[in-house]
């Protein structure tokens, strides 16, 4: 349990420093060890397919893109426009909102037993599997056809047409 405590220590500094650090490049990098963390709280909670999921997805792929778009964008303090007071009295209002409900929550909160699973195996990739080709084949194969009519469609419409000479 100790384990858990310190990696959601963790998840909320490191999501804190995303909102903190003034370098976008920074903050990005922040959020990639953010979702690290929520992988390794998936793993902690006997999800791996989901665990999984995340690495790949928002790390390996949405936060790799979030970082090279900041890199392209080439910003720096000139071309930074300035804040107006307005947007800086909004997210003071937005901050002291999220205060209120964060202590909201933790006043309502209630220590409870841990949860104990009927079946351990429940988030493991083999049970998925089990259950994706055998009870929802159909609706599997359906969307795989879906998916790849959008390929095609995507590298039709990004086909260049050829000049006639």
């Amino acid at each position: 349990m100790s384990l858990f405590y310190f990696v959601a220590f963790l998840s909320i500094f490191f999501s804190l420093m995303v909102i903190i650090t003034k370098n976008p490049v920074h903050s990005v990098l922040y959020l990639v060890i953010t979702f690290f963390t929520f992988t390794v709280h998936y793993i902690l909670l006997n999800a791996q397919f989901l665990a999984v999921v995340n690495f790949i997805v928002y790390m390996g792929a949405i936060m790799v893109l979030f970082l090279f778009v900041l890199m392209l964008l080439n910003l720096n303090k000139e071309t930074e426009p300035m804040k107006s007071v307005l947007v800086k009295v909004m997210g003071a209002v937005a901050g002291m909102c999220l205060l209120v409900t964060i202590a909201g929550s933790i006043r309502v909160i209630e220590v409870s037993n841990p949860l104990v699973l009927k079946s351990p195996d429940i988030g493991l990739v083999s049970n998925l599997g089990k259950v994706l080709f055998s009870e929802f084949l159909l609706p599997f194969e359906i969307s795989s056809l879906l998916l790849l009519t959008a390929m095609v469609g995507a590298v039709l419409l990004a086909k260049k047409e050829q000049k006639s000479i």
